[in-house]
């Protein structure tokens, strides 16, 4: 099986004449078992078909910010959804507005907002290729990051002979390929991530809960299943959905489900990352029917919840365990007291005190903190770069 398998991958296409390698590519994508979306320029429309590329991808070509009847392209999902984007081919106009950040249509849109890899694929004529500009375009699109796939040598459009070639098809997929083998580092590994808050019942209408979204659990797991791992996402109630092939999602609504579904899973585990918000104590007594409003007041007694991580830890034999902590005071020192305790190897501190972090956060700012007690402060950044983060954390304390 490719590592493309299961691969999110944006194809975007501008107006070259080399855009006609792009159905080839759709059918090596799609046979590696990866799900390619297509974006074109509209420029690139009069070199091939959208509905050759639509039939060939099995999905609709978005040429357009606009939609029928007034519905949009939401360029920013596209770009959260996919694992590596490819910008092929990547003509010197498309090259200098990606260069300088101009955002004149969809494609350019969706590449702004990617969090993926991004690859680009030059294709031009032999002296607009060996033009200084365009040579500085694409070291600028490197020192962002970017992935070149090399433009090849032999014959151009224009009959000249030189470099300025399209990577073959066949050369692109390749190149993904050792790109996702070496960035595999999670692959043969089960992981386990919980997420979300956990409500516990007071009657069959009411709960206790908390504010946790569960965004940053499934954030990781996502992180973890583009790694390569076989990711177990136990998650209490939550509005978000994991997509990704590689990720089995458990539904709960309580701790004690969260716990029962953990352990049943534990042992063959070998990565444990408990994101999720439990909740520390639950009605003692449950009410078989609506509490009705009679009192001035109500008294419900409470019991502790166990602590999921606190009793894996104790169970613990191969596995890593990493944590979170949610503090408001004494941030470190509870985080360290905290990690020892429940025999952890790496704890996640999250401090209300931070603007942007915390529950209904797009963003958030963590201190990692290992089974050294060496603490390392991070910058806010997105959830999903977050993600990034506690994954890096956890290749290199532990697969490496």
């Amino acid at each position: 099986m490719s590592v493309l398998s299961g691969k999110k991958i944006i194809l975007g296409v501008s107006g070259g004449i080399a855009a006609y390698k792009t159905a080839a590519l759709v059918r090596l994508l799609i046979k590696a078992g990866a799900q390619v979306q297509v974006i074109m320029t509209p420029a690139s429309c009069a070199f091939i078909t959208p509905l050759t590329l639509a039939t060939l991808s099995k999905r609709p070509v978005y040429t357009q910010f606009e939609k029928d009847f007034g519905e949009w392209t939401n360029h920013v999902e596209l770009g959260l959804w996919a694992d590596v984007m490819i910008i092929a081919p990547a003509t010197a106009n498309t090259l200098a507005k990606m260069a300088n950040g101009l955002c004149d249509n969809l494609l350019l849109a969706t590449y702004l907002s990617a969090k993926c890899p991004v690859f680009f694929a030059p294709a031009m004529d032999l002296d607009m290729f060996a033009h200084p500009s365009t040579t500085r375009n694409i070291e600028c699109l490197k020192g962002y990051g970017n992935i070149e796939s090399v433009a090849e040598f032999g014959e151009l459009a224009s009959g000249l002979i030189g470099q300025g070639r399209m990577a073959e098809p066949e050369h692109i997929v390749e190149q993904l390929e050792e790109y996702f083998s070496e960035h595999n580092e999670l692959k043969g590994k089960k992981v386990l991530i919980t997420a979300g808050p956990t409500y516990e019942p007071i009657d069959p209408v009411r709960f206790i809960g908390n504010h946790s979204s569960g965004k940053m659990g499934f954030d990781i797991a996502n992180e973890a299943a583009k790694r390569g791992a076989e990711v177990f996402l136990v998650t209490g109630p939550s509005s978000f959905t994991a997509t990704h092939s590689n990720i089995e999602t458990i539904r709960i609504t309580s701790a004690l489900d969260m716990y029962k579904a953990c352990h049943d899973l534990y042992k063959e585990i070998d990565i444990v990352i408990g994101a999720a918000a439990v909740a520390d104590y639950r009605p003692k007594e449950v009410a078989a029917q609506k509490i009705k409003k009679k009192d001035e007041e109500l008294t419900i007694v409470l019991e502790k919840n166990p602590d999921i991580l606190a009793s894996l830890g104790v169970e613990k034999t191969k596995q890593f365990l990493v944590g979170f902590a949610l503090e408001t005071e004494n941030e470190i020192e509870y985080a360290k007291s905290k990690l020892k305790k429940k025999n952890l190897d790496l704890i996640v501190l999250n401090s209300l005190n931070d603007k942007g972090a915390g529950f209904r956060e797009v963003t958030n700012k963590v201190t990692f903190i290992n089974k050294n007690m060496e603490v390392f402060p991070q910058e806010l950044k997105s959830k999903e770069a977050v993600a990034k983060d506690i994954i890096d954390q956890i290749v290199k304390y532990y697969v490496e």
